[in-house]
């Protein structure tokens, strides 16, 4: 069942890049980007709090906590920097590269959580680098 999860979310962050290039043509960059964590950071409190999924926020871990924030730290980082390269490159491009992050993934995930490499997902990120490499070769 995950997979499905993982193809709506590959269908959203598309629709997401598309979207976004057309929002970013007359606004700066970082301002469309708080714009956009607005609508998100209502949207999911709204999920959180209608399915009542709030219940033991208040007894989290320190590490939980420390770990989701430096995810967002990184996730606001990654929005700020994706809006203004989609303001200044094409979109294919721009969203062609932002998938690095599924090879850097693989790599970190090897490297800092232990994750098997397997030979099938070794070619599959020296594919994705060797993509990138090829959009942003002039």
């Amino acid at each position: 069942m995950w997979w499905i999860y993982a193809l709506l979310s590959a269908l959203f962050a598309a629709l997401t890049a598309i979207f976004a290039k057309v929002g970013v043509g007359n606004v700066n960059s970082n301002l469309a980007t708080a714009i956009r964590t607005i609508v998100v950071l209502v949207m999911i409190w709204l999920i959180v709090l209608v399915r009542n999924e709030i219940r033991g926020i208040a007894s989290l871990p320190f590490k939980t906590w420390f770990f989701l924030g430096i995810s967002g730290v990184a996730t606001g980082l990654s929005w700020i920097f994706y809006f203004k390269a989609l303001q200044m490159g094409e979109v294919s491009k721009v969203a062609g590269i932002d998938k690095l992050s599924l090879a850097l993934t693989i790599i970190f995930a090897v490297i800092f959580l232990g994750e098997t490499l397997t030979w099938k997902t070794a070619v599959g990120a020296g594919l994705i680098i060797a993509g990138t490499l090829f959009l942003i070769w002039k």
